[in-house]
């Protein structure tokens, strides 16, 4: 039975490059402030490889499949009663993958191996692509985790005709001078999936001199924006936030139901 409201946070974060620590402790302070005013998260997403950025050292930082930022994930999970979604590098038998980690307060987790690795970058080169498609439930939702890329690639992340999933949930580090591509891709994919869209992009400037604008964003089943950050390129820090909204399962069911565009999908 699907829980009727579901409250998501977005945590729009500058990352600190490549120091796991001064993250984990990042990450753990400005969701504890957030969250302090009683408001209580029933998911929490945080950037694509948010313990690190994004660079050309991931396969060295690579960690075991249930290693210590797993612990971490588990741990604010468990603080919250909360989903905790996120990506990290994993290094297991078969190669290296940029991993999205969906951990849930029991321990138990669904993972999705990023499937379209940015070959513009040394990621291609270094991670093996994932081949899975995964949907998680949670409260009676359906998420289905997606990273960065993957955006453009609408076929990949089609919605099943009889409706696969609810929610789709992005994890991004999706540079600045193409934020507007971010933007309006992450509408398109809500508009034509008939579903809400959680898109948690990085902010600020990484170790090698890439700027990212943020512009994170929670989007409903229409494309229109429960909450969006601004385009951020200031200096160091800026534009760091946490986005929340609440999705509702009865207006969109109802949305379903009216407008069944579904039954037409090719």
């Amino acid at each position: 039975m699907k829980k009727d409201n579901l409250n998501i946070a977005v945590y729009q974060q500058d990352i600190v490059w490549e120091d796991p620590d001064a993250n984990f402790e990042k990450v753990e302070k400005t969701l504890a402030s957030s969250f302090a005013d009683g408001w209580s998260p029933d998911v929490i997403v945080v950037p694509e490889t948010f313990t690190t950025g994004f660079g050309d050292h991931m396969a060295g930082q690579a960690e075991p499949p249930l290693g210590r930022t797993f612990e971490f994930a588990l741990s604010q999970a468990r603080k919250y009663d909360a989903l905790f979604a996120g990506t990290w590098t994993v290094r297991e038998e078969g190669g290296i993958y940029n991993r999205m980690h969906l951990v849930k307060p029991d321990g138990s987790y669904s993972t999705y191996d990023k499937a379209h690795t940015f070959r513009m970058s040394s990621e291609a080169s270094q991670l093996v692509r994932g081949t899975r498609r995964v949907v998680c439930e949670w409260k009676g939702w359906r998420l289905k985790p997606a990273v960065c890329y993957d955006l453009r690639f609408p076929k990949w992340l089609r919605n099943g005709p009889e409706f696969d999933y609810d929610i789709l949930v992005f994890s991004a580090n999706w540079p600045g001078s193409r934020y507007e591509a971010w933007t309006t891709l992450l509408k398109a994919r809500a508009i034509e999936n008939l579903c809400y869209v959680a898109g948690c992009n990085r902010v600020g400037t990484d170790g090698t001199g890439i700027a990212y604008a943020g512009c994170s964003a929670i989007i409903d089943y229409k494309g229109l924006a429960l909450a969006s950050a601004e385009p951020s390129l200031d200096a160091e820090r800026q534009g760091e936030q946490v986005l929340t909204a609440v999705f509702n399962a009865e207006a969109l069911d109802r949305f379903r139901q009216r407008w069944p565009f579904n039954l037409d999908f090719d």
